[in-house]
């Protein structure tokens, strides 16, 4: 959708902001630009809309060279959204929503409709907030403004320049959701800039890492912080790459143990003699849909009974698929030594923590060696 063919941009003064870039965004990819300021990515992105004109290189967008087509309508086409948001203090949100639908001729009730189903997509109910003005919402709401009137003409392309920098880390990490989310239901292309690695991660499905004007690395996330390409990139990603890595690593049938199971109908005394058959101290308790119920340990069986009225609620589980971190957050919240995975309801197994550090190497080994982490062996990663 977006290709890069060695663009540069020099300024008079002798300034090189960006060098010789050749890279492509497929249709539908989400794509951070992450480096220090001054880096050159925020140029990058620019180039893109004609907000800055390259010095040399092509631009294509949809297979058509930027360069050729009418900057104003280019820019009516490329959704764009910045950190200040810049929305207009005299205009409603439901206007300010739908400013491109209107600059490109709608007719205002077609425009307004497609503003009001915008405001529902980014989390603001028209109902509540669009006869109200920017100065009436919270920083973090006219971020979310500034993302809809951006997508208010369905345009193919999405740019973002530090577009959730401008609120405290909480309302950061709610944006960064509600986007993803959102994301995930439009797919548009997106080459969003940013100087936060941990964004970067979060947020892309690849991550252009700059050094001075130039691309060091453009990769995975997981690759990016697994297998860094070069010094300059590890020292940007930090020493604690590793725990970022957590982040942007799914929990996988493959990581779990299969603990001792008990069924929710069973008798306290049969539960028991199978636990010390099998040395256990404890078991899951499922129902007889393979559902998740609780726990039960073997102490607690000496009562009699049935197991339904002996098993602890389950406090500590995550879904499968959720990231390692998320994990490992519910192990520490809960003080438990494993945390239970599950498909819906249905109980897969339990993440311990060497099972989660295991995970977490066999990622690593697969991006180095450009296989799937099914792959790799659990007896044949490698120690780093």
């Amino acid at each position: 959708m977006i290709r890069f063919e060695q663009v540069s941009k020099r300024y008079p003064d002798g300034t090189t902001a960006v060098d010789g870039l050749s890279f492509e965004v497929a249709e539908g990819e989400l794509v951070t630009l992450v480096g220090p300021s001054g880096c050159g990515k925020t140029t990058t992105m620019m180039m893109v809309n004609r907000l800055i004109e390259p010095t040399s290189g092509r631009i294509l967008v949809d297979g058509e060279d930027v360069a050729t087509v009418d900057p104003v309508r280019l820019r009516r086409r490329i959704g764009y959204v910045i950190q200040q948001v810049g929305l207009f203090p005299h205009r409603t949100i439901l206007d300010n929503t739908a400013t491109v639908p209107a600059l490109l001729g709608w007719r205002r009730a077609k425009a307004r409709a497609r503003a009001a189903e915008l405001l529902d997509l980014v989390g603001l109910d028209p109902g509540t907030y669009g006869a109200r003005y920017p100065d009436q919402l919270s920083g973090g709401q006219r971020q979310r403004v500034g993302v809809a009137r951006a997508l208010a003409a369905d345009p193919p392309v999405l740019l973002m320049d530090e577009p959730f920098g401008a609120v405290d880390p909480v309302v950061r990490a709610q944006l960064q959701d509600e986007f993803l989310r959102m994301q995930a239901a439009v797919r548009k292309t997106v080459l969003l800039v940013t100087h936060d690695i941990e964004e970067a991660v979060r947020l892309g499905d690849r991550i252009a890492v700059y050094g001075q004007g130039r691309i060091e690395q453009f990769d995975t996330p997981g690759a990016v912080l697994g297998t860094p390409a070069t010094p300059y990139v590890a020292e940007f990603v930090g020493a604690d790459r590793g725990l970022k890595r957590l982040s942007v690593t799914a929990v996988e049938p493959d990581d779990l143990e299969q603990p001792p199971v008990v069924r929710l109908d069973e008798s306290a005394g049969g539960a028991a003699a199978r636990m010390r058959g099998l040395g256990a101290r404890w078991a899951v308790v499922l129902d007889a849909d393979g559902d998740l119920h609780g726990w039960v340990g073997l102490d607690e069986l000496a009562a009699g009974g049935p197991v339904r009225a002996l098993a602890h609620r389950m406090t500590s589980w995550v879904p499968v698929g959720a990231p390692l971190k998320q994990a490992f957050g519910v192990m520490l919240q809960h003080d438990a030594g494993w945390v239970a995975v599950l498909d819906g309801s249905r109980f897969l197994g339990v993440l311990t923590p060497a099972r989660l550090h295991e995970a977490l190497r066999r990622s690593v080994d697969a991006d180095a060696r450009g296989i799937s982490r099914g792959q790799v062996p659990f007896d044949s990663v490698s120690g780093a």
